[in-house]
């Protein structure tokens, strides 16, 4: 029977310290620095990208008309920035095959 898939911070964190041989103290620590890193590069122009993972970016999305989905009614949607998170092809391909 295959062990259970971590879902939690604290479980990702306790996998982590196991798989490596460190702490959880240093493996939370070293979580932390990667979620900050990914916060701070994704605010930049070239967004943070996770080797084998995908990238994190900005887009700018323009105005435009869309619908209320309850009364039909046409309204305007503003524009906005947005995050988005870009699939790594190695990890699409790991995935789906």
């Amino acid at each position: 029977m295959a062990a259970k898939t971590p879902k939690t911070k604290a479980q990702i964190i306790a996998k982590i310290a196991d798989d490596v041989e460190i702490s959880k103290k240093q493996a939370a620590a070293a979580l932390e620095s990667m979620v900050q890193m990914a916060y701070k590069g994704a605010k930049s122009k070239d967004g943070f990208t996770i080797p084998g993972v995908g990238k994190l970016i900005k887009v700018r999305r323009k105005a435009r008309m869309g619908r209320n989905p309850a009364t039909g009614e046409a309204i305007k949607i503003k524009a906005k920035t947005v995050l988005k998170f870009r699939i790594a092809k190695a990890a699409k391909d790991a995935v789906v095959g």
